[in-house]
């Protein structure tokens, strides 16, 4: 998986820079290169990236909840009334 994604991310460089080397006359065709390797770039590459790299992480401890903004202010996090009750 990680040498299809540089593969992928190198083709649609190659796309982006042969676009711009493009003479003036090929204007609408340089305009494809260059639109293609951009939208290859960030709607394969960048989704298949961030599936491969994300893979096993828990999402919650990347969100800005009150526990964790507490933890990296080295706070202690808050006490509920939910967490005092006593379970029957």
């Amino acid at each position: 998986m990680k040498y299809i994604i540089i593969a992928i991310v190198l083709i649609s460089i190659g796309l982006i820079i042969y676009g711009f080397n493009l003479d003036v006359g090929e204007e609408a065709l340089s305009h494809r290169y260059i639109g293609s390797g951009t939208l290859i770039l960030f709607l394969v590459a960048m989704p298949l990236f961030l599936i491969r790299e994300s893979k096993g992480k828990k999402f919650n401890d990347y969100m800005l909840t009150d526990e964790n903004v507490r933890k990296m202010q080295g706070k202690e996090p808050r006490k509920t009334d939910n967490q005092d009750t006593p379970k029957k």
